[in-house]
């Protein structure tokens, strides 16, 4: 089948407004979710994020919409025109856009055999294993929100309440889909996810409020939820700002994971609400799933198959006592390199013991990057 028969567009590609007026198709958009099943029960901030994730393609009349591109793992469904659909025991059925038969995905619950074009149409596909992560975690997450509990501020103050529950749709960052998907939250075991957020407390906070001061123990893993708030360091007696933090940044995480003393301050910018998650949910729920520790043997393994060596020591160790090949990235410009680090590669990071490598690495699996942690550091190396 010649693949002139088809074209297609994301949600926000400006290729579409190119094309003539005959062949255009219908943008992506939340309200166009909202008029099939299940997507209907999705709530409007999800249908706004997802709506960037689903394409629209139109198919010519008399073409087979599933020959080249099937609708196995796919929620296909009809967004205009008619498509007849013939079933492997033979029996035949016609669809029309915008009827209650088009609401539901395309040849759901049946073997389709073959499918046939009645006219030009369009058709909406979604990635059916994102839809259901995602649904996963929002159901957990609206499950967690019936549960009744207690907070307090973190000043002290211990006036108690009903429990608010948290708006996990409003998560920009770390509850996302794409962070659903490839971030740290898609490594988690299914079993975990109801645990972890009916494990995390929300905490009102205030503007100038001091969340993690530099030189304490750790003790708790956030993540943001409204708000602003800004991490500094003290250099040489002078407060030097290494980042600023909005709805869905987690911090905290790096003394947790390297069992260190904190490195830096977190304080409030504004008013805002933070969600709290104490050590040890922290380690059992978070740490272990997602840290991957690896022999020397498997590391040196992955590497040769093309996994790369990360480096996260200062450059003065690095310089003088490296691996072959390995990249430098310190452990404290680590954020920085996000951007910077290719996500298609796996890295099995490393440092002298093991410590700046597992926070390292952990940070990076937030992100979705495939990484490991070489057990044990160059110390084990060596021996």
């Amino acid at each position: 089948m010649s693949s002139a028969a088809y074209s297609s567009t994301s949600a926000a590609a400006p290729a579409a407004a190119a094309l003539p007026a005959s062949l255009s198709v219908t943008p992506v958009t939340a309200d166009l979710l909202r008029l099939f099943e299940p997507l209907s029960s999705l709530g409007e901030s999800r249908l706004r994020e997802f709506s960037t994730l689903c394409y629209v393609e139109r198919v010519s009349l008399g073409m087979d919409p599933f020959r080249v591109k099937s609708n196995i793992e796919q929620l296909v469904y009809l967004v205009a025109g008619s498509l007849q659909l013939t079933e492997a025991n033979g029996q035949v059925l016609a669809i029309e856009a915008k009827t209650a038969a088009a609401r539901y995905p395309v040849g759901q619950g049946r073997t389709i055999a073959e499918a046939c074009a009645l006219s030009d149409c369009e058709l909406m596909r979604i990635d059916q294993d994102l839809f259901d992560i995602m649904v996963t975690w929002d159901e957990l997450a609206a499950f967690d929100a019936t549960k009744t509990g207690r907070f307090s501020a973190l000043d002290g103050d211990t006036t108690l309440g009903p429990r608010v529950p948290a708006n996990w749709n409003v998560m920009s960052g770390v509850f996302s889909v794409a962070s659903l998907r490839n971030g740290a939250w898609s490594q988690l075991p299914t079993a975990h996810i109801g645990e972890l957020l009916n494990r995390f407390v929300r905490v009102e906070v205030r503007a100038a409020q001091v969340l993690i001061r530099e030189g304490e123990e750790g003790d708790y893993y956030y993540v943001l939820e409204a708000g602003r708030a800004q991490v500094s360091r003290t250099v040489g007696g002078v407060t030097v700002v290494l980042a600023d933090l909005k709805s869905g940044d987690a911090f905290g995480e790096e003394a947790l994971v390297s069992e260190a003393k904190r490195n830096a301050t977190v304080a409030m910018r504004s008013d805002g609400v933070v969600l709290r998650l104490g050590k040890a949910d922290f380690v059992s729920l978070l740490k272990q799933p997602l840290l991957q520790r690896v022999s020397l043997a498997s590391a040196e393994g992955a590497v040769a198959a093309g996994a790369a060596w990360l480096d996260v020591r200062y450059p003065s160790e690095y310089q003088y006592d490296r691996l072959a090949g390995a990249v430098n990235v310190p452990l404290s410009e680590i954020r920085n390199a996000f951007n910077v680090l290719d996500k298609s590669k796996s890295y099995v990071v490393y440092c002298q013991s093991g410590r700046r490598s597992s926070a390292a690495a952990f940070l990076l699996a937030q992100r979705g990057f495939k990484v490991s942690v070489l057990e044990g550091g160059l110390w084990a190396y060596k021996r």
